[in-house]
C-alpha cells in the first residue's frame, strides 16, 4: 500500500438543511459526513462494516477530537480525507480532514475501541482488521 493508498477521499456535498443561518456547515454534521467517509475507507479495504460480526468485533468510539480551520459553505465540494493514526492492541485511531480545493478546514481523529460482539467487553484486534487499518499515515500535526 502506497501513502496515497493510506489516505482515502470521500467525495461531499452539503446539504441545505446542513448549512446554519450564518452560511456556513454546522458542526454536528462533519462528524456524520465523517461516519460515512470511515464506512467507505473500510469498504475500499474490502472490509464492510456488515462483516465485522463475522470476525467476532464490533467497535465504540472512545473519543473525538476536531479542529475547525475554515468554514465549509453551501456551494463547496469539499472531500473528507480519512487514514490510520494509530494501531493498537485493542484500539484503533483514524485521522480525518475536510478539504476544499487545497485548502484544509478542519482536521480530527476518532478513536475506537473493539469490543467483543458476544457482550463479554472490549477485545484484541482481530488480523483482518489489523490488515485492513492497513499503514499509518498521519493528516494532522499532533
Amino acid at each position: 500500500m502506497t501513502q496515497d493508498d493510506a489516505v482515502f477521499a470521500h467525495p461531499i456535498v452539503p446539504r441545505f438543511y446542513e448549512i446554519d443561518r450564518q452560511g456556513v456547515m454546522f458542526n454536528m454534521w462533519y462528524l456524520a459526513h465523517v461516519d460515512e467517509a470511515v464506512d467507505g475507507f473500510f469498504l475500499a479495504r474490502d472490509l464492510p462494516y456488515a462483516t465485522w460480526s463475522e470476525l467476532g468485533v464490533d467497535v465504540h468510539v472512545a473519543h473525538v477530537e476536531i479542529d475547525w480551520k475554515a468554514a465549509i459553505g453551501h456551494t463547496d465540494r469539499p472531500e473528507v480525507l480519512v487514514s490510520t493514526a494509530r494501531i493498537g492492541k485493542k484500539s484503533f485511531t483514524l485521522d480525518f480532514a475536510f478539504r476544499r480545493a487545497d485548502e484544509t478546514t478542519a482536521t480530527g481523529c476518532i478513536v475506537y475501541v473493539a469490543v467483543a460482539v458476544d457482550g463479554s467487553g472490549s477485545t484484541l484486534l482481530p488480523p483482518r482488521l489489523i490488515e485492513a487499518l492497513g499503514e499509518v499515515a498521519l493528516l494532522r500535526t499532533p
